[in-house]
């Protein structure tokens, strides 16, 4: 990845108590498939070590029992029940990709990985639900120029 499509140049663990961190949203993600996809946003998590790299395993089979499509160019890849013990703190990663991916059929622009501690992941993904639901906010996500942009719309996810 180089700095120019990460929010931020540094990929060092933020311990930041922010669901959402400059670091983990990617204007211009690399994946040309679904599984690509996954692994991508699951990556991100571990980089920012919110995760350990045995949660995208679980990512996989998350996806392999029910699609983590959501509709508007939308999945939220996230891990299993069982994989709570790898989940170090509650963290979102966000891969928005230059042409569509085909998820199950559905075409993605965005994959957002989730890791939830406790049940936190319940709010995580009502918020972004809320923010996937207005096509205009989709759109402005689309025309972002940088994971900056990207970043700076998607920040009221950190809001309480």
């Amino acid at each position: 990845m180089s700095a120019e499509n990460t929010a931020a140049d540094s990929t060092a663990a933020d311990t930041s108590s922010e669901i959402l961190q400059p670091t983990n949203v990617i204007a211009r993600g690399t994946a040309t498939s679904r599984d690509e996809a996954i692994r991508e946003a699951g990556q991100l998590l571990v980089a920012s070590g919110a995760v350990r790299a045995d949660y995208i395993d679980s990512m996989f089979e998350r996806e392999a029992s029910v699609s983590t499509y959501m509709g508007n160019y939308l999945a939220i890849p996230h891990g299993t029940n069982k994989a709570k013990e790898s989940i170090l703190r509650s963290s979102l990663s966000i891969v928005r990709y230059p042409e569509p991916i085909d998820w199950n059929g559905k075409p993605v622009r965005f994959a957002v990985g989730i890791a939830g501690l406790n049940n936190e992941h319940l709010q995580i993904l009502s918020k972004i639900a809320v923010v996937f639901s207005d096509e205009d906010e989709v759109q402005r996500l689309l025309d972002a120029g940088s994971s900056e942009e990207m970043f700076t719309l998607l920040e009221e996810v950190n809001e309480p």
